[in-house]
């Protein structure tokens, strides 16, 4: 008899709301990677403290306060409940490895559905890379167009506004006729 294994159906809209960019750098938060896992956090915490040395720097960090705060204010996250410490942040390394930490079929799964979304955005990133060069160059060009616009309005302000003094007429003069 053939084991089957049930695939987890995770959009992969949820799991791209689910990165954030952070350092400059495409991260997962620990707490969402553990929702995705359907594990506990501090359980996935534990296994990355058990294998500390498979997540080094540039695979996890841990968020700073000021990292947090903003976080929390993004998410209108109660000052009173829920986490109390910065959460961890892996990378798209870090996300990779932890499929060699975490063994669940679930884990696994989402784990290649996770790296598959990597995937994608870079390969979109590149894709409009031409576009968005084109798109700044012509948004330049427009701001030089505006430049010249605002001058040429100046001028015509200037025009506009000038005081216009009786002019004296120019000519032959007209008398009153004599009687």
């Amino acid at each position: 008899m053939s084991k089957q294994v049930r695939t987890v159906a995770i959009p992969d809209e949820l799991v791209m709301d689910k990165i954030y960019l952070i350092r400059e750098q495409k991260v997962m938060l620990d707490e969402d990677l553990a929702e995705l896992y359907g594990v506990e956090t501090r359980r996935l915490n534990e296994q990355v403290g058990r294998n500390i040395d498979r997540f080094p720097e540039d695979f996890m960090f841990r968020l700073n306060e000021e990292e947090f705060a903003n976080l929390k204010s993004h998410f209108a996250t109660s000052s009173w409940g829920g986490r109390r410490t910065p959460p961890y942040a892996f990378t798209e390394h870090g996300v990779l490895m932890l499929s060699s930490v975490l063994n669940s079929k679930q884990a696994i799964q989402v784990n290649i559905q996770i790296m598959r979304i990597y995937t994608r955005i870079r390969e979109l990133l590149l894709t409009h890379k031409d576009i968005l060069l084109l798109v700044e160059k012509v948004e330049k060009k427009l701001i030089k167009q505006d430049q010249k616009i605002e001058v040429l309005f100046t001028y015509l302000n200037k025009f506009i506004e000038k005081d216009e003094t009786p002019r004296t007429s120019i000519g032959y003069k007209t008398y009153p006729k004599k009687e």
